[in-house]
């Protein structure tokens, strides 16, 4: 699959958004998720879920507008979390040891906001 489709919707109570991401976060899309991505935080949701389970692919690029997000989180005091994703995609979180910067859990069914 090539592309990136991104799904955007209320989790739980209202103050969760949970975005969903499907196909490839490469350098082609990147740049296009980030925005996105600060659309949504621009909504002063209290947690954000990114959805990585249909994720097929992220590169060094897509890895590195997660970190971003999760340092605007952090500054913002808001909860960034990332439902773990395919093998391939935990593998290069583990490689860079950037999963244990992560609130990663299993489902967005898992948060407790």
């Amino acid at each position: 699959m090539r592309g990136l489709a991104l799904t955007i919707e209320p989790l739980g109570n209202g103050d969760s958004v949970r975005i969903a991401l499907r196909g490839e976060l490469d350098l082609e899309h990147a740049y296009t998720f980030d925005e996105e991505l600060k659309r949504v935080e621009a909504l002063e949701p209290d947690c954000i879920c990114i959805d990585l389970r249909e994720l097929a692919f992220l590169d060094s690029c897509g890895l590195a507008r997660l970190v971003a997000a999760r340092r605007r989180a952090r500054k913002s005091g808001r909860r960034l979390v990332l439902v773990r994703g395919t093998r391939a995609v935990q593998r290069l979180f583990q490689l860079t040891a950037v999963d244990e910067a992560f609130e990663i859990v299993n489902g967005p069914e898992s948060l407790a906001t």
